[in-house]
Formats: structure tokens, C-alpha cells, sequence
């Protein structure tokens, strides 16, 4: 008769223990079994629920980088044009009013690399912003000088423009042979003197006449000889053509 098999109780291994007997007549072998016990199988701690994504409307003036900033997105905009790609598309400067963003989690897949396109479009729209970032900050264009209108305005006006043209000369220079000439009138002319009987009277500051006015008018002042800024520039190019400088200019020339 085979002899009946025994059980021992595991004392505190979480596998149990059997007995198996196997065989013919008398003989017995006696075998091990284990097994799990499902009382002693490892829990497994529950996963963290990720944190709920948020919704984003897209309205007029938004960029990408600017809605990255001011909802401080980890990654900046190049995560969250990641997490949108497939809403916003391969180039991410097209987006548009109305468009619906999810910020803080990734709205879709994405392949575990990036394309080269990929990549090449977001570097493109990156410089894109940065440039339309500059070009919004046009430098402000300095301010017009401006001159009193009166003798000392018109020699400094004078003065300036002289100065961008290469023409020599001092406001003691030509305040100086101005009131030898005309006492600081504009409108003063010469209707006695050879050139008046000639019939190209002397005008204006420096007492021009036309001829040589028209052969030395500076470009960029009046046409008009009694015009002083333009009367003084003239003269003052002609007399440096013929003495130096109005500076050695010290009676009639």
C-alpha cells in the first residue's frame, strides 16, 4: 500500500511547501513543490496621476514664445510647439486666432526623433522672432537741429552746412564781412556801384550778385539769392575758391 504523503507548513517563506509522492509498491519519492502564494505577491504602488493639462486660446499679437513665457512653460516655446504639432503643423510661426493649445502636457505622440525639417523649421522660427522682436523697436531717428531766425541763426545754419561741404570758415569771419556789406540786412541791395549800372546789382548779406551766386549756390539751400542762410553759403564758397577762406576776406571782394 503506498504510503500516504506529508505536508509540513512553511513557517514564514512566502512560497509554499508540498509533498508529492510518486512510485510503484513500496517505494516512495518524495518531491518538493513550490508555488506563490498570492498573499505574499508584491503590491504595486499605484502610479501618480499626471497633472491635468490646461487649455490655451490663441488671440491676435500671440506667438508662440510669447504664450511660453508668460504661462512659464518648462522647455519654453520649442516644448510647447512640440506638444502641439499636430494643431499647429511643420512651420510654428502659423498660428491663429482661435487655435486651441494644451499647455503643461503633450497634447499628441511623437516620434522618438525629430526630422531635420522639423528641426530646421522651429530654428527658422526662432530666428524669425527674435528678428520681429528687433525690427519692433525701430531706433529713433534723431532730432532736427533747429536755429533762431535771426543774423546768429543764419550763420550757425550756415556754419553746419558748410561744414558737410568741405567749405572753410568762422562765424567771426562772416559776421564780421557781413556788417561791412549789409549791417546784418537781408534784403540789401546795391544799385550804384559798377556791377548795378552792369546790371547784376549786389544783394543780400554778402552782397551777391547772380552770376556769382548761381556759379557757387551750395545744393540743398534756397535758389533765391536774399535768402540768407543761402546767400551766406554761396559767398563763403566763392570767396574760399578765390582767397582761402571768407576769413582773409577783409574789404570789397
Amino acid at each position: 500500500m503506498p504510503a500516504k504523503g506529508k505536508h509540513r507548513r512553511p513557517k514564514s517563506s512566502p512560497l509554499t511547501r508540498g509533498i508529492a509522492a510518486a512510485g510503484t509498491g513500496g517505494a516512495v519519492l518524495v518531491l518538493p513543490v513550490l508555488g506563490a502564494t498570492s498573499a505574499g505577491a508584491a503590491q504595486a504602488a499605484p502610479a501618480a496621476k499626471p497633472a491635468a493639462a490646461k487649455t490655451y486660446v490663441v488671440v491676435a499679437g500671440d506667438s508662440l514664445s510669447k504664450i511660453a513665457r508668460e504661462h512659464s512653460l518648462s522647455g519654453g516655446w520649442k516644448q510647447l510647439y512640440k506638444d502641439n504639432r499636430s494643431a499647429l503643423g511643420d512651420d510654428p510661426r502659423l498660428i491663429h486666432p482661435g487655435l486651441k493649445l494644451t499647455l503643461g502636457k503633450k497634447a499628441s505622440a511623437e516620434p522618438a526623433e525629430k526630422s531635420a525639417d522639423s528641426r530646421t523649421s522651429a530654428e527658422r522660427a526662432d530666428r524669425s522672432e527674435r528678428k520681429s522682436a528687433s525690427a519692433a523697436k525701430p531706433a529713433s531717428a534723431p532730432a532736427k537741429k533747429s536755429y533762431t531766425n535771426d543774423l546768429d541763426g543764419w550763420i550757425k545754419e550756415s556754419l553746419d552746412i558748410m561744414a558737410q561741404q568741405g567749405i572753410p570758415g568762422t562765424y567771426e569771419g562772416i559776421h564780421r564781412n557781413i556788417m561791412r556789406e549789409s549791417s546784418g540786412n537781408p534784403l540789401a541791395i546795391n544799385n550804384w556801384d559798377s556791377n548795378a549800372v552792369a546790371g547784376t546789382p549786389s544783394k543780400g548779406l554778402l552782397q551777391v550778385i547772380a552770376p556769382t551766386f548761381e556759379a557757387y549756390h551750395v545744393p540743398g539751400t534756397s535758389t533765391d539769392s536774399y535768402d540768407p542762410v543761402a546767400n551766406i553759403t554761396a559767398a563763403c564758397n566763392y570767396a574760399a575758391n578765390r582767397y582761402g577762406s571768407i576769413d582773409n576776406v577783409n574789404g570789397p571782394y
